[in-house]
């Protein structure tokens, strides 16, 4: 017999045990057990998230596209930290102050990751002062004073 696994009548509970300490192994297993994701997310596992803006950037796409991709700098509530968010629309950026109240949410890009030609940039902006950002280019809503 040349099995490296218990065999028999009686072997169930050192089989689940193995295979338990096996599973160990699999990076995406051990990840998701520790939490390490969850722990290094800025929203901290929540799909949204509200913050500050503190300021206005423009970021250079990537190649072979050119062009500045308008973002902000925003301070989380929750938690302090500093995240970079997408603008999406023409003209988004007119509609967005610093020191106003951003609801930001991932982008959707692959496994929680950046998303097109924007470097480093995992968020985007959808709503300003409670009111959606997309409702603002459009022309549909004004922005309300906070």
């Amino acid at each position: 017999m040349g099995s490296k696994s218990p065999r028999g009548e009686f072997a169930a509970r050192q089989l689940k045990k193995k295979r338990k300490n096996f599973r160990w192994s699999d990076r995406y297993f051990n990840r998701r057990m520790l939490r390490l994701d969850e722990k290094t997310d800025p929203l901290q596992g929540a799909p949204m998230g509200r913050g500050i803006v503190l300021e206005k950037v423009g970021i250079e796409s990537k190649q072979p596209n050119s062009a500045i991709r308008k973002c902000v700098r925003t301070q989380l509530i929750k938690n302090g930290r500093l995240i970079t968010a997408f603008l999406p629309g023409d003209g988004a950026l007119n509609f967005i102050d610093e020191h106003d109240e951003v609801i930001v949410t991932g982008i959707g890009g692959t496994r929680g990751g950046a998303m097109g030609d924007i470097p480093g940039v995992r968020w985007k902006v959808i709503k300003v002062n409670g009111t959606s950002l997309k409702e603002l280019v459009y022309g549909r809503k004004q922005k309300s004073v906070r």
